[in-house]
């Protein structure tokens, strides 16, 4: 960091604490806009527009944030409802094989049953 950032970031940093001692016991002073303030105090109007985004911006800036966030909330529903319908398969799949299985058991009794019914005739 050069010599002239570093006074910048001093005098910055002196102007908030300042600032921040005058808005502890001014309720009117907006917290919010301070930091605005000081760059502008400090480097003045014409430099300032560099760090302060203006509201046309910063509202372009937060719409975008806004749907990048309906795009992740719409990517997570999607995942959730593939999940979800993953889920509904594998208990689909469960049913079967548990009806597949009584049914095969059934079968072999039957076959069980059949083979001891020979069994008697010839013995």
């Amino acid at each position: 960091m050069t010599s002239e950032a570093r006074e910048i970031m001093e005098k910055l940093k002196d102007k908030k604490a300042k600032y921040e001692v005058v808005a502890s016991s001014d309720s009117s002073v907006n917290l919010e806009d301070i930091d605005n303030r000081i760059i502008t105090e400090v480097l003045g109007p014409e430099s300032s527009q560099q760090y302060i985004p203006s509201g046309s911006q910063a509202q372009a800036k937060v719409l975008r944030l806004k749907d990048q966030m309906a795009q992740i909330q719409a990517g997570a529903a999607l995942r959730e409802a593939e999940v979800q319908r993953k889920y509904e398969l594998q208990l689909q799949l469960k049913a079967e094989a548990a009806a597949r299985e009584v049914e095969q058991s059934r079968k072999y009794d039957a076959l069980q049953l059949q083979l001891q019914n020979m069994m008697k005739m010839f013995q």
